[in-house]
């Protein structure tokens, strides 16, 4: 008899569900065990085998997959390496190389031969070479490791697994637990790092809607952008180089512009951030009390700060734009989540779910007390939830403050090797690249208001008994009557005598940095106080630690206990930034009663939004001018044009940008949204009302032809209608 290995084994069982029928619109699958879920995805339309999504051995559909960036998804749709993925996902990229003579974020752009197209410093993409499982070679690494030292132990045989994996190759890897470490995967990567911008339309389209529109259904925005991966002359991955060629794929997606109907199989192929679907009703609580409605006042301070100077001029808003979008999505987030979790009574049901759970581990010493554990785990720590939630979100959230912290063991790193001309280079270009990015987004008025608001919120908002030293320091000597203006004092002192805050100050200290210098600076004084593991060890004692610690250990029991007491129910894993397929139906949906919402929106609809001059639901005359003429050639539907189309499929942030394909495998439009009604999704998966929503590839592909003439980026794809393909001239690049 063939010996079994016991955790390979699990994992198939837990990914089969035991032979019980797989919920189609629910769960975010492991490619490597995608044929498992075969039989189910074929009742619902897939017309593929599980080879095309998942080999190792030959071209498949994760070959056109990439991680776009390390936050977002992309796909390779031509065979000269070109990527389709999400505005919002570009957005820095193109909002970086605008200028108010060159504006290409409200103006749009498309590059028309290859010598047009614009490197992208810092881009990278990585595609998925494949991944393993290795649960036994970490698991015989804990063997009789006590419980303090396993994360140590794990980071140690994960990254010797890593080495041995990509020994003699130019590859990354990666090794990741699932089920809350009850199982571990090598997931490996090639990345690729010159990546240039090919496309996008003008952010009136791209973010068509604004925060209005944000994770709201009826949504006509047209969330994509257009780049492309090059590669060194032997088609390997390379730095930037002017003699860089498009890379040519493994595999490319071809495009379906047939459209879509309700009932339709769909897929989601993509790289989703994290789910936490298993937390407990005190992780629920605590969301919904503490930790969200922090979050959101802290960005909502920051949100008004900018808005107020981007409003005043063209400069401003185009230099702040991108972290003004970045922090406004998922400041509206975590307003639905809340919001969401409230109404659908996730904690309610939670608690169902863990007294059940309770009454079946009566009978396991292991199991019986667990929800206890996890109630006193929280217990502990509640107290401190909000203080911690600032850390991250208000005090370090001063660019300033984190990278005037650093310069202390910069500058005596710098000292002590003052001889070493290469590592001073370096270590000079890496000052220079931080003082750079950092005075991209710098705004005095803003900082400054962001800065002291932050802190009296904080003073007003944290219980005394936690205040660190340093800010009843701050109250003492700058005390105006309120906190108010007693940390508006202090910030104005800070900025005035301070040579570390403002970016050409910064500048000219580095160029001849001085320690005593440094250490007499009000600006380091006040910084190096939030050094982030210093701050939590000084102001939380072992409270965090000890919560970390101990959450993670019930994680893992509990999930472990789960599973087998689902034994013959299919339970699938969180997302962690890993590559997961979806799959289920285009579907429309009731969000209340007497409403319905329909599978697609139309141009119409966004032409019936248009308000001229305004911020979020302004349009390109280019668009106007088609739309008054009907010039939707090929693209059209029933006489008018898609702009958007939903499905229940399981998504979260990471997968935007990700492809929606149809049974046939052909790309049919880019995920980049989910829908107000579920916005609790990342903790609850709700059949009744989740869906993604996507922007229809029919748009995307009308704003390059029509309003973008970009017919050399049409003539790269292989677009499909019902049989046969679109015509189209042959493409020559010059």
């Amino acid at each position: 008899m063939k010996k079994v290995n016991y955790a390979v084994a699990l994992l198939l069982a837990f990914v089969l569900g035991f032979g019980n029928p797989v919920k189609a619109d629910e769960g975010m699958w492991l490619p490597m065990l995608i044929g498992k879920n075969y039989n189910q995805m074929k009742k619902q339309g897939f017309k593929l085998t599980p080879e095309d999504l998942y080999s190792v051995n030959k071209a498949s559909i994760k070959d056109a997959i990439v991680s776009f960036g390390g936050f977002c998804t992309g796909e390779i749709v031509s065979k000269n390496g070109l990527i389709l993925t999400n505005h919002h996902c570009g957005y820095d990229a193109v909002a970086s190389n605008s200028t108010v003579e060159n504006n290409i974020l409200d103006n749009g752009f498309y590059a028309k031969s290859y010598q047009e197209e614009k490197p992208i410093q810092g881009l990278f993409v990585r595609f998925l070479v494949r991944m393993e499982d290795v649960t036994p070679k970490v698991m015989a690494a804990l063997n009789n490791v006590e419980e303090k030292d396993k994360a140590a132990k794990i980071a140690e045989i994960s990254k010797t697994i890593s080495a041995d994996a990509t020994a003699g190759k130019t590859w990354e890897a990666d090794v990741r637990d699932v089920y809350k470490a009850n199982q571990y995967l090598l997931f490996i990567y090639e990345r690729f790092n010159d990546i240039r911008l090919v496309g996008t339309p003008p952010q009136s389209i791209g973010k068509f809607g604004g925060d209005t529109d944000n994770w709201e259904w009826p949504r006509q925005t047209g969330d994509f952008s257009v780049f492309r991966v090059y590669a060194d002359q032997n088609n390997k991955s390379a730095t930037y180089s002017a003699t860089n060629k498009p890379y040519t794929p493994k595999k490319s997606l071809p495009i379906s512009i047939k459209g879509v109907k309700n009932g339709d199989f769909s897929m989601v192929y993509g790289f989703p951030g994290r789910t936490d679907r298993y937390l407990t009703s005190y992780g629920v609580q605590m969301a919904i009390e503490k930790t969200n409605p922090t979050i959101v006042k802290l960005r909502d301070i920051r949100l008004k700060a900018w808005k107020e100077e981007m409003d005043k001029s063209d400069d401003t808003r185009l230099a702040l734009s991108s972290i003004y979008a970045n922090i406004a999505n998922y400041w509206k987030y975590f307003i639905g989540q809340t919001e969401q979790l409230k109404r659908l009574k996730i904690y309610e049901e939670k608690q169902k779910q863990e007294n059940d759970f309770s009454q079946w581990a009566l009978s396991s010493p292991e199991n019986a007390n667990l929800m206890a554990q996890y109630k006193n785990a929280y217990s502990a720590f509640e107290p401190y939830a909000v203080h911690f939630t600032y850390l991250n979100e208000g005090l370090l959230a001063s660019p300033w403050v984190r990278n005037v912290s650093q310069l202390g063991s910069t500058i005596k790193s710098m000292n002590a090797r003052k001889d070493d001309s290469a590592y001073i280079s370096q270590l000079n270009q890496n000052l220079n690249t931080m003082v750079s990015t950092y005075q991209k987004t710098y705004n005095e008025t803003a900082d400054k208001k962001i800065f002291a608001q932050v802190l009296s919120s904080f003073y007003n908002d944290v219980p005394k008994s936690q205040h660190p030293k340093f800010i009843a320091l701050i109250v003492e000597d700058f005390w105006k009557g309120s906190a108010e203006a007693t940390f508006q004092n202090y910030a104005d002192n800070l900025w005035k005598n301070s040579k570390l805050i403002e970016p050409e100050s910064l500048r000219k200290f580095l160029s001849n940095p001085s320690i005593e210098e440094l250490q007499n600076d009000p600006a380091y004084k006040y910084a190096l106080n939030l050094v982030p593991q210093d701050y939590v060890k000084n102001n939380f004692g072992t409270v965090y630690s000890q919560f970390q610690a101990e959450k993670n250990r019930l994680d893992n029991l509990y999930l472990k206990a789960l599973l087998a007491k689902n034994k013959g129910a299919l339970i699938y894993p969180d997302a962690n930034s890993t590559m997961r397929i979806s799959y289920g139906q285009i579907q429309n949906y009731s969000p209340k009663d007497g409403i319905t919402y329909n599978i697609t929106t139309t141009i119409d609809g966004m032409m019936a939004k248009y308000q001229p001059g305004d911020d979020e639901f302004d349009l390109p005359q280019s668009l106007i001018d088609a739309y008054a003429k009907r010039d939707f050639r090929q693209y059209a539907e029933n006489g008018t044009l898609n702009v958007g189309f939903i499905s229940n499929n399981d998504i979260t942030g990471g997968n935007s940008g990700s492809p929606v394909l149809n049974g046939s495998g052909e790309l049919i439009g880019i995920a980049f949204d989910g829908n107000w009604e579920a916005m609790s999704g990342d903790i609850a998966f709700d059949k009744q009302y989740k869906r993604t929503i996507s922007v229809d590839i029919r748009f995307v592909l009308w704003c390059i032809d029509v309003l973008g003439g970009a017919k050399n980026i049409i003539n790269e794809m292989d677009i499909r209608t019902n049989k046969l393909p679109v015509p189209k001239e042959k493409l020559i690049l010059k």
